[in-house]
């Protein structure tokens, strides 16, 4: 069996949870602008302005959550799950496990340590499933 071309791998994104995440996202930064526009009279700007940017934090988080990927190339998989993401090298991964009640992929690597790639989410449903062979297929397992 040859390895997929990794050069030309398409990323890995989650569906559903990119989807609800935006979705999220945009009703609460509208819904606490709307309401740091209508407060009473009886509230301060401080209170208004504590309450947008409840909203703006949260949006932001969303937002962070709906760009999670994972990205083949030549070198290895670049894994971005919330934090800044980190590129791990494939001879460095040793297994990718998925298994039942798995809410996500999670890689084994070569130092005894896993990592979670958020990018394919059992949410997904039947698709999940595929990616995660996908990207089985391209580690060369």
């Amino acid at each position: 069996m040859t390895t997929p071309d990794r050069e030309t791998a398409a990323d890995f994104r989650p569906v559903r949870g990119r989807l609800v995440a935006i979705v999220i996202g945009i009703a609460i930064l509208v819904g606490a602008i709307a309401l740091a526009i209508t407060l009473p009279g009886q509230y301060e700007i401080m209170d208004r302005l504590t309450c947008a940017g409840i909203g703006v934090a949260v949006a932001a988080f969303m937002s962070r959550y709906a760009t999670i990927h994972a990205r083949p190339d030549a070198r290895g998989l670049h894994v971005r799950n919330l934090g800044s993401g980190e590129l791990v090298p494939w001879e460095d991964i040793t297994a990718v496990r998925f298994s039942q009640g798995m809410p996500w992929v999670r890689l084994d690597l070569e130092d005894g340590t896993d990592l979670a790639v958020m990018a394919i989410q059992r949410a997904d449903g039947p698709r999940s499933v595929d990616e995660a062979q996908r990207l089985a297929d391209l580690v060369g397992i």
